[in-house]
C-alpha cells in the first residue's frame, strides 16, 4: 500500500492544513456536481415554457431516490476502507472494491430491469401536473440506462476516498461533469432538443466516468499487496460487515431523500411556477451543500483511518479542524446569498414569474447554511468512525418535526403564504438533525471516544 499519506499532526494549524489538502480537490469536483444542476436548470429555464423545467426537476428528484438511495455504495465504502488502511490491511482494502462493485453491477441492473413499475409509481408518489409528469417519465426512461454505472462510480469514489486520495475523485467528477454540461449544451442549444436531450448527455458522461475510473483503479491496484479473493467477493457470508453498515446508511439515505422529494412534491402541487421557482432555489442548497460536504468528506477519511489506528487524539482533533473550516464557509455561502441572491436566481431563468416567486423565498437560502452545517460536518465524522445507527436516528427524529410542521402550516397560514410555510418545515429539518447529530458526539466525546483514549493511551 502507498503509505505516503502523512499522519495528522496534533497542532490545529496543522490540522486544519490536513484537512484543507484534502478537502479543497473534493470542494472542486463536489461544486462540479451542483454546477451540472445549475446548467440543467438554467437550459430548461430559458426555454419558451416553465413544463420544460418542471419535467425535469420531476425527473432529477426520482433519480434522486432511485441512485441516492444506494449512496451506502460511496459512503460505507469510504468508512470500511479508510478503517483497513488505518489497520495497513491491503487485502481488506482491495476486497472491498471488489464487493462494492459487484454489488452495484447488481443493484444497477436490477434497476434497469424493474425500472417501468419504479418510474410509474416515483412520479405518482410526486404529483406534479399532467404535462410535467410526461416529460419526467420521458426523461427517467433514458436516464435509467446509467444506473450501472452510476452506482459502480459510488463505488469508485469512495474507495478512492478512503484512502485519501482526494485528487482522483476530482479528475472523475470533473470530467463527468464537464461532458454533461458539455452534451447538455449540444443538444438542448445546439441539437433543439429538451428534456430528452438533457437525459441523454447525462447517460453518455456516466458511462465515460466509469471507463475513466476503472483506469484509475487498475493503476491504483498494483500499488496494492495481496490479491482478491474468490471466498471474500463470492461468498455471501463475507459481505457481512458490509452489509451491517450499509443497511443503515441506505434507511437513511431513504429518510434524507424523501425529504426532499416531499418537499419537492408539496410545491408541485401550487402549480408548475412554484415548482420551478422552488427548484432554482434548491440549487442553492445543493451549492452550498457540496462546498461543505468537502470539509466533512476530508473528515471522514481521516477520523475513519484514525478509528482504524486507534489514535483518538488524531480523531477528535480533525473534528474540530473541520468545524471551523465549515463554519467559515457556512458563513461565506450566506453572505454571498444575502448580496448577490437575487443575481443568481436572474442567471437561472429568464421567466418572470419564477423569478418574483423565488426571490420571495430569498432570505432561507440566506438561514440555511448557518443552520444545516453541522449535520453536514457530522455526518462525515460518523460515516468514517461508521457509527451509522444516529445518523439514521437523526433523520427519524428530523421527519417526526417535519412532516408535523408542514401540516400545521397549510393548516393555519393563508394560501399566500403556504410555500413559506413549506420552506419553515424544511428549515426545521435541517436544523433538528444538526441538533441530534451534535448531542450523539457530544455524548460520545464524554462516554466512548473519551474512555477509548484513555486505554490507547
Amino acid at each position: 500500500m502507498n503509505r505516503s499519506s502523512p499522519a495528522l499532526a496534533s497542532a490545529p494549524d496543522a490540522s486544519r492544513r490536513r484537512i484543507w489538502t484534502l478537502a479543497w480537490p473534493i470542494i472542486l469536483s463536489n461544486i462540479t456536481v451542483p454546477l451540472l444542476g445549475l446548467v440543467d436548470t438554467a437550459v430548461m429555464g430559458h426555454l419558451p415554457d416553465s413544463r420544460y423545467l418542471a419535467g425535469v426537476t420531476l425527473g432529477a428528484t426520482l433519480f434522486s431516490f432511485l441512485y441516492w438511495g444506494f449512496g451506502f455504495l460511496r459512503m460505507g465504502t469510504t468508512g470500511l476502507t479508510s478503517q483497513a488502511v488505518g489497520r495497513e490491511n491491503d487485502g481488506d482494502v482491495r476486497n472491498l472494491l471488489g464487493q462494492s462493485l459487484l454489488l452495484a453491477a447488481l443493484i444497477g441492473t436490477l434497476l434497469i430491469l424493474f425500472s417501468r413499475p419504479l418510474i410509474a409509481l416515483g412520479l405518482w408518489l410526486l404529483g406534479g401536473s399532467e404535462v410535467a409528469t410526461a416529460l419526467a417519465a420521458e426523461y427517467a426512461e433514458i436516464r435509467i440506462l446509467s444506473a450501472p454505472a452510476v452506482l459502480a462510480n459510488y463505488a469508485i469514489l469512495g474507495w478512492f476516498l478512503g484512502q485519501q486520495n482526494s485528487r482522483v475523485t476530482l479528475a472523475i467528477l470533473v470530467l463527468t461533469n464537464g461532458i454533461n454540461i458539455a452534451l447538455d449544451l449540444l443538444f438542448v442549444v445546439g441539437l433543439g432538443m429538451t428534456s430528452d436531450g438533457v437525459a441523454w448527455a447525462t447517460v453518455i458522461a456516466d458511462y465515460s466516468a466509469l471507463a475513466f475510473g476503472l483506469w484509475l483503479v487498475t493503476r491504483q491496484l498494483k500499488l496494492l499487496e495481496g490479491r482478491f479473493l474468490r471466498s471474500r467477493l463470492l461468498a455471501l457470508a463475507a459481505y457481512g460487515e458490509l452489509f451491517a453498515v450499509n443497511a443503515n446508511l441506505f434507511v437513511r439515505t431513504l429518510g434524507l431523500l424523501f425529504a426532499m422529494a416531499f418537499f419537492t412534491s408539496r410545491g408541485a402541487v401550487q402549480g408548475d411556477t412554484v415548482l420551478a421557482a422552488n427548484a432554482v432555489l434548491l440549487q442553492f442548497i445543493m451549492l452550498t451543500s457540496y462546498a461543505l460536504d468537502g470539509f466533512a468528506h476530508a473528515a471522514e477519511a481521516i477520523s475513519g483511518r484514525a478509528v482504524g489506528r486507534r489514535r483518538w487524539d488524531e480523531f477528535g482533533q480533525a473534528v474540530k479542524s473541520a468545524a471551523w473550516l465549515s463554519l467559515v464557509t457556512a458563513g461565506a455561502a450566506a453572505l454571498a446569498f444575502a448580496l448577490g441572491g437575487q443575481w443568481l436566481i436572474a442567471l437561472l431563468t429568464g421567466l418572470p414569474e419564477v423569478r418574483a416567486t423565488a426571490s420571495s423565498y430569498l432570505p432561507w437560502m440566506v438561514l440555511m447554511p448557518l443552520i444545516a452545517v453541522w449535520s453536514y460536518l457530522l455526518d462525515g465524522v460518523f460515516i468514517g468512525a461508521t457509527a451509522i445507527r444516529e445518523m439514521r436516528n437523526s433523520i427519524f427524529v428530523g421527519l417526526a418535526a417535519y412532516l408535523p410542521t408542514w401540516w400545521l402550516t397549510q393548516a393555519l397560514l393563508p394560501e399566500a403564504l403556504t410555500n413559506h410555510g413549506l420552506w419553515f418545515a424544511f428549515t426545521l429539518f435541517a436544523a433538528v438533525r444538526s441538533g441530534v447529530l451534535g448531542a450523539y458526539y457530544l455524548g460520545y466525546r464524554r462516554t466512548r471516544w473519551r474512555d477509548r483514549a484513555g486505554e490507547a493511551r
